[in-house]
């Protein structure tokens, strides 16, 4: 009888672990984000590179394409636009050293110069010899940058609202960090919220659960972000943008995408942008804030899509 007793008791634990693994948010989030990436046909991949293990995505055939996330983010901000760029496009998605699953190191340093740099490498082990590379916010900053320094390796730059510009006008998150306050380092789940507002004009539609999860790993990111916008304020002591010396370098045609009612970086930015690059075209995004990509991806991935294959022909 006992032991009739102790293998029911048994079959229930196994049961309500089966249930918690199955049913808890943290699982159901995993398995959400696991879909995204087989929807665009990505696969989740790991790699070595110096000091630094690198998380990406990689799916596709066709143009090689390199996708970087800004700050804050991870590789997953593309997934939904990665779908939209297939058949014909082999893709890779790092998290960028210091973001989501990749190598966090608090000796290391992580100013745009480091991360370019260590973006080469990546490439390198990668054995990418030449792609398109497109990035959004800080991720479009290294995007250029990598751009004018490394023109043999870029067939096409894609600048979506990309960091590094001081605009004409000031943003919503400019008036904010003048004041002391910097709204992109979460550390309550109402810091959340107000991020969100300054990124979207119109938010994904996150479940509650889901959008606890992605609060809480933002606020366990927070002190690390904090180091890295130390390290990259370097970047920004300086009159002029940061961007202005490296726009005459970049040879490759280049796509510029903005929302017209970005609250993080003023779409004003794209004038400065426009005087600087030699070959190059504007897309201004309507009712679109800061992450297009995210916002309205099937229509960002057309306008991208489109441009990368008139680079081709050309």
């Amino acid at each position: 009888m006992k032991k009739v007793l102790w293998f029911g008791l048994g079959l229930v634990a196994i049961l309500i672990l089966t249930l918690y693994f199955l049913f808890s948010s943290s699982f159901v989030y995993d398995q959400a984000i696991n879909a995204e990436r087989a929807a665009a046909g990505l696969v989740r991949k790991t790699i070595q590179v110096d000091d630094h293990r690198i998380a990406y995505l990689e799916g596709g055939a066709g143009e090689v394409v390199v996708l970087l996330h800004g700050f804050g983010a991870e590789k997953d901000n593309w997934d939904r636009f990665a779908k939209y760029l297939q058949p014909g496009c082999q893709i890779f998605i790092p998290d960028l050293p210091g973001f989501g699953e990749s190598g966090k190191l608090p000796e290391a340093h992580y100013d745009i110069a480091n991360q370019v740099k260590r973006l080469n490498r990546i490439a390198e082990a990668l054995n990418l010899r030449k792609f398109h590379l497109a990035g959004n916010s800080m991720g479009g900053m290294i995007a250029c940058e990598y751009a004018a320094q490394f023109p043999e390796k870029v067939l096409s730059l894609g600048l979506f609202a990309p960091g590094g510009v001081f605009p004409p006008h000031k943003s919503e998150l400019m008036n904010l960090l003048e004041k002391g306050e910097n709204p992109l380092l979460v550390k309550t789940p109402e810091d959340f919220d107000r991020m969100l507002s300054l990124l979207f004009v119109s938010p994904p539609p996150f479940p509650a659960p889901f959008k606890k999860i992605l609060a809480e790993r933002a606020m366990a990111n927070a002190a690390f972000n904090e180091k890295i916008f130390k390290d990259m304020s370097a970047d920004f002591r300086t009159p002029d943008s940061p961007l202005a010396p490296f726009l005459p370098k970049v040879a490759a045609p280049t796509l510029i995408v903005w929302g017209d009612k970005d609250k993080i970086l003023d779409v004003s930015s794209v004038s400065i942008l426009e005087k600087g690059l030699k070959n190059r075209q504007t897309v201004i995004m309507k009712d679109t804030g800061h992450v297009p990509m995210l916002e309205r991806p099937q229509e960002s991935a057309a306008v991208y899509r489109s441009f990368i294959e008139k680079a081709v022909k050309h």
